[in-house]
C-alpha cells in the first residue's frame, strides 16, 4: 500500500491542483456573473427580468453534465470550439452563477426596504445605494452560503471528467483502468478531495459561528 502511495499520488497531486484551480476560476467567474443576473432578477425592467428569470431557470433545471457535454461537444456545430479545461471553468462558472444569482437576490432581500428608502431620502441615486449600503450587507448576510457553494463546487468539477480534462477523478480513474487497484487509487482519490474541501467546510462553519448571519439561502435542488 506504501509502494502504490509513492507511485500514484504524485499523478493524483496533479489532477488535484488542476481540480484546485477549475474551483477557484470558476467560482470567482460564478459569483462576479451571479452578482450582476442576481441584480437583473430584482430589477424593475420586466424584460431584463424576464431574461434573467429564465437564464436562472435554464441553468438550474438542467444537470450539470448535460451542460458541459453541450458546450464541449455541440457548441463546435456552430463554431465555438474550447479546450476541455476551458469548457469545464465555462460550464462550471455558468451552473455557478445561477445559484450566486439567487443568493444574491434572497441576500438583497433580506436587508430591510427601509435602508434604501432612507438612502434616497438623503439623496442617493439606487446604484449608489446598492454600492454602499444594500450589498455589503447582503454579501456579509450570504457569506456562508457563497462557502457553501465552494465546497459543491469543489466536488461537481469531478464531473470535468467527463470530457477529458485531467482533474483528481479523472486522474483516479485512468489510474484504475491501467492498474486496476481500484480499492487503492479511490480511497486516495477520496482522501484527497476530503482534504481539499476541509478547510472551506472548516471556513464556512466559523463564518456561521462567529457572526450574527441571517438565515439567506439558496437550496440546491
Amino acid at each position: 500500500m506504501l509502494l502504490d502511495l509513492q507511485k500514484f499520488l504524485p499523478i493524483l497531486l496533479q489532477g488535484a491542483l488542476t481540480t484546485i484551480e477549475i474551483t477557484i476560476i470558476a467560482l470567482v467567474i460564478g459569483i462576479l456573473l451571479g452578482l450582476f443576473i442576481g441584480l437583473g432578477r430584482i430589477s424593475k425592467n420586466k424584460l431584463i427580468s424576464s431574461i434573467c428569470r429564465f437564464y436562472i431557470s435554464v441553468l438550474r433545471g438542467t444537470p450539470l453534465l448535460v451542460q458541459l457535454m453541450y458546450i464541449y461537444f455541440a457548441l463546435p456545430e456552430i463554431g465555438i470550439s474550447l479546450s476541455p479545461l476551458e469548457a469545464a471553468i465555462v460550464g462550471l462558472a455558468l451552473n455557478e452563477s445561477a445559484y450566486m444569482a439567487e443568493n444574491f437576490r434572497a441576500g438583497i432581500q433580506s436587508v430591510p426596504k427601509g435602508q434604501m428608502e432612507a438612502s434616497k431620502a438623503i439623496g442617493m441615486s439606487y446604484s449608489l445605494a446598492m454600492r454602499r449600503i444594500i450589498l455589503p450587507q447582503a454579501v456579509r448576510n450570504i457569506l456562508p452560503t457563497i462557502g457553501n457553494s465552494a465546497v459543491l463546487l469543489l466536488k461537481s468539477s469531478s464531473l470535468a471528467g467527463v470530457i477529458t480534462v485531467g482533474e483528481l477523478m479523472h486522474k483516479g480513474e485512468l489510474l484504475a483502468a491501467s492498474t486496476f487497484k481500484n480499492l487503492e487509487i479511490f480511497t486516495m482519490v477520496g482522501v484527497l478531495y476530503w482534504l481539499l474541501h476541509y478547510p472551506l467546510a472548516a471556513l464556512v462553519n466559523y463564518m456561521e459561528k462567529r457572526g450574527d448571519y441571517n438565515n439567506v439561502s439558496s437550496k440546491r435542488h
